[in-house]
């Protein structure tokens, strides 16, 4: 990504994210929401060397330098944060936001393995990023460093609500029909608790939404039950050619 003043630099990709999430539709706002989303990432030239990740093996985290690369370019000094329903603006610089200045993104993931047998690739889980995502950098989590005990977290002060996740019949006998059903089971009740439904649409039921998963296609909507509660549906799973 080439700047243009002189106190500007180029940030050379490292390695390049192979993963779950096909769309931005349904990527969980922040990492660890969605503890079974699995990735590859495959270093590239002349990164891909055993020797650039000698010791990594001995880390349970990462920290993870990427771009948001399917962002556009244009920011804007305010943005809206889902957290605060769409409608209420804050700083770019005190959000999360994907449309930032330099479209650079970090992010908190669980090192599950190092593979150097072909190459160089880090297999890792509870990620939130797209298939494809350019990663620039790569670091490991020090506990006793990157955590503290007394920090505010402004409008986000505690975890996103999560709603109760339901599969209908249809759902289920099409679960039932695919390879390695329950790890999929698993992160499309991670991913649907969420709630990925613009924050607009939180209020209305019955509209049916799809979000894509791996090679599957799971089309949802909300419902209300007879006490209220406002629950995600699966209706259908669909696997893509």
């Amino acid at each position: 990504m080439a700047l243009s003043s002189d106190t500007d630099f180029t940030l050379t990709p490292i390695a390049t994210l192979a993963g779950c999430y096909p769309d931005k539709f349904g990527v969980p706002r922040q990492p660890g929401l969605a503890a079974h989303a699995t990735a590859t990432l495959n270093l590239l030239p002349p990164f891909n060397q055993p020797d650039c990740v000698r010791g990594l093996e001995a880390f349970s985290h990462l920290w993870l330098h990427f771009i948001f690369n399917q962002s556009p370019e244009k920011w804007s000094p305010l943005v809206r944060p889902p957290r605060l329903g769409g409608n209420a603006r804050v700083g770019v610089f005190a959000s999360r936001a994907t449309h930032r200045p330099n479209r650079l993104g970090l992010s908190l993931v669980e090192l599950i393995d190092v593979q150097i047998d072909q190459g160089v690739r880090l297999i890792i889980r509870g990620h939130d990023l797209v298939d494809g995502t350019p990663i620039v950098d790569i670091k490991p989590y020090l506990p006793w460093a990157d955590s503290t005990t007394d920090a505010r977290a402004g409008f986000a002060p505690a975890p996103p609500l999560e709603r109760r996740v339901i599969f209908s019949a249809r759902a289920r006998r099409a679960l039932a029909d695919m390879n390695d059903s329950a790890q999929l089971e698993a992160l499309v009740t991670e991913v649907l608790a969420q709630d990925p439904r613009p924050a607009y649409q939180h209020g209305k039921t019955g509209r049916i939404h799809g979000v894509r998963l791996n090679r599957q296609d799971i089309h949802f909507h909300a419902m209300h039950t007879p006490e209220g509660e406002t629950v995600i549906e699966v209706v259908d799973i669909i696997d893509l050619p």
